[in-house]
């Protein structure tokens, strides 16, 4: 029986059941084309297999960003993630790897740093080894911290001696580094520092009465740790250059 069309809907199907389209290629009940060597064509299973290598490479990078995700640090599990806190976790890399991450961040004094410790519950003697052997590599060193927060808090805030010194012992300084590190600041430079303070806040109160202009600058030096005495002569000194005499005492 002849039938219409291209010719391709009346061939007959071999004897595996397969149909051959009109260029002599076979093609699969699904209808998928073989090529001539018989070979199925699958674009979708290309694109699968690249999927696939995708995936996998993807995995590799998830399985690292997990693995840092659960506390894993470069020099030790981090303090607070699970394997920082698991009874497997060994105290002294935790405590290592605390005090390198805080002193990362900005530095840090040894009684900083025995806090920071004490607060993750890392048993006492543990934090002790470890804070002694970083002042033995000089990683902690609060000689070195006084002194570089007295240059930097004076020159770039303005603070006084006395501002310097509670700043320090609020931080854990002992009292003879503290006084050693603020009797670097000559007195000299402190008055110095005070009379840029207050040039710089002069122009702004001029409006006001001598007296209130008086009692605003005084605080805010005394804010900033300078004497009462300090603070009354510079401030005097200042409005005597614009023509005024104070004659009332400093309140």
């Amino acid at each position: 029986m002849e039938v219409e069309g291209s010719g391709w809907e009346g061939r007959p199907s071999g004897p595996d059941g397969h149909r051959s389209d009109p260029d002599g290629h076979r093609s699969d009940p699904e209808g998928h084309r073989a090529d001539p060597e018989g070979h199925r064509s699958d674009p979708d299973g290309r694109r699968s297999g690249r999927k696939g290598r995708r995936a996998g490479r993807e995995g590799r990078r998830a399985g690292e960003k997990g693995r840092r995700s659960r506390g894993w640090l470069p020099d030790g599990p981090e303090a607070d993630s699970p394997a920082g806190t698991s009874p497997d976790a060994d105290p002294e890399s935790v405590a290592r790897a605390i005090c390198l991450r805080l002193l990362t961040m900005a530095p840090k004094t040894r009684a900083q740093l025995a806090e920071a410790l004490r607060k993750r519950d890392v048993p006492e003697e543990v934090a002790e080894a470890v804070l002694g052997r970083f002042s033995e590599l000089g990683l902690i060193n609060d000689e070195a911290f006084a002194e570089a927060w007295v240059d930097s808090r004076h020159h770039g805030r303005g603070l006084a001696r006395r501002a310097l010194a509670a700043e320090l012992r609020h931080r854990g300084v002992d009292n003879d580094t503290v006084k050693e590190a603020v009797e670097r600041l000559d007195p000299d430079q402190e008055a110095e520092t005070a009379r840029r303070l207050v040039d710089r806040k002069l122009a702004a109160t001029r409006s006001l009465d001598p007296q209130t202009r008086t009692r605003r600058l005084a605080g805010m030096l005394a804010r900033k740790g300078y004497s009462s005495g300090l603070a009354y002569r510079v401030i005097r000194e200042a409005l005597e250059e614009e023509g005024i005499d104070l004659e009332a005492d400093f309140p």
